[in-house]
């Protein structure tokens, strides 16, 4: 990928479905950028992030940007990174449970996606914090 190619530094992480559950997805979000920059291999000067909030990492200064990725072509390539690298883990989740149709969903919570909770019930993929069914008033 041109990205990881020509990138100064570039690091992706992730936060699996239990965590979410313990602390919330906007936590987990943080958290995740979080190790993400602690894996960097050269120091940034400035954090340019996606969206409205952030909590300060270290002593790095940030700049929160609502529609960032529009703006910073870093944040673009952020962007792109992570939907990739989580396209890449739904295909593989898909492999081992193939009736949630990840493969097609990306881990969306699709009309598709719902219904098959509904026929084989939550794996251990999913969050449990999340409603997902029709008694929790999705459908």
């Amino acid at each position: 990928m041109i990205i990881e190619d020509e990138a100064i530094a570039y690091a992706v992480a992730s936060i699996d479905n239990d965590e979410i559950d313990r602390i919330n997805i906007l936590k987990a979000s943080f958290r995740a950028m979080h190790l993400a920059i602690g894996k960097l291999k050269a120091a940034p000067e400035l954090l340019l992030i996606d969206g409205n909030r952030f909590i300060k990492y270290k002593n790095i200064p940030h700049r929160c940007v609502i529609r960032g990725d529009a703006t910073f072509m870093s944040i673009a390539a952020a962007s792109i990174l992570a939907k990739t690298y989580r396209d890449d883990l739904m295909k593989k989740l898909h492999t081992e449970f193939p009736q949630y149709g990840w493969y097609r969903n990306k881990g969306y919570g699709t009309i598709e996606h719902r219904k098959a909770i509904e026929q084989y019930g939550l794996c251990k993929y999913h969050r449990k914090s999340f409603r997902t069914t029709k008694q929790e008033g999705l459908f």
